[in-house]
């Protein structure tokens, strides 16, 4: 038996770009209809959105069933709420809010197995097969096969930028303009020249060193980030979605009068 193998890592190692779709909502329909559009990976959110670990376990499953890769914002906590989401089987994990070089460090120890890093060994999960995969296997395909990712969204890592995206075990590093914009003290302004600045020079020194770059984007600015080095691309999210058709829809038939029958 062998770990199911990511798709994400799979395009993106043919020189394609991945896309994604990020999920804010519980119901792992939800994750079952957005699975079914065709993109390559769901990402759900453990940082921003009060969801627990069983939502990341149904969504992993509706996943599954399209061969689609989950990527799991984990909250910023102790290497438990790193590697549980792993164990759930979740294809990836993206940490927010990276500060420096010696914080990757850390992350790399705790999310890779050895000889990368120092991840607790448990294989008993749904990641493991429950324990039916070969351990040393187990490691060696969760380390190929699985894939960590740190979020550039402030403006403090910039300095060590070189350095952390030459570090082993960090496979994406992860461009998030909008906190970046509060941190130039310029919040939501996506028009800054900072932020396009910034943005470029992630993909250009993740690529230098080898690694995915990763971002935000829409239809409009695809062709755009991928002309850039992007590979990994997220674009939309489900309560925008729901929002957009259903104000569509209000806008169209609320306060209509009621006219005399004749």
């Amino acid at each position: 038996m062998n770990m199911r193998k990511s798709r994400v890592l799979r395009q993106m190692r043919a020189g394609k770009v991945a896309t994604c779709t990020k999920l804010n909502l519980a119901d792992p329909r939800c994750a079952e209809i957005a699975a079914a559009s065709g993109v390559d990976c769901i990402w759900i959110d453990l940082e921003h959105v009060p969801n627990s670990m069983a939502c990341v376990e149904e969504f992993v499953r509706a996943a599954k069933c399209y061969d689609v890769d989950v990527l799991t914002r984990v909250s910023k906590g102790s290497y438990n709420d790193f590697i549980r989401p792993l164990e759930a089987d979740s294809t990836g994990i993206m940490v927010p809010h990276l500060m420096s070089l010696e914080e990757a460090k850390k992350i790399v120890y705790f999310t890779k197995f050895h000889p990368v890093g120092r991840r607790p060994i448990d294989g008993g999960n749904a990641d493991g097969g429950y324990g039916r995969i070969d351990g040393i296997e187990y490691m060696k395909q969760a380390n190929e096969e699985r894939f960590t990712v740190v979020q550039i969204e402030d403006p403090e890592p910039l300095d060590e930028l070189e350095e952390i995206c030459a570090l082993e075990g960090i496979d994406m590093i992860f461009f998030g303009p909008a906190d970046f914009s509060q941190g130039i003290g310029a919040p939501c302004d996506f028009a800054n020249p900072k932020i396009d600045e910034t943005r470029r020079l992630i993909a250009k020194t993740a690529r230098k060193y080898g690694k995915f770059a990763g971002t935000v984007g829409g239809t409009g600015n695809f062709d755009q980030l991928v002309d850039m080095g992007y590979t990994f691309i997220s674009v939309g999210a489900d309560v925008v979605a729901l929002c957009n058709y259903f104000d569509d829809i209000a806008a169209n038939i609320s306060g209509r009068e009621i006219k005399d029958v004749k």
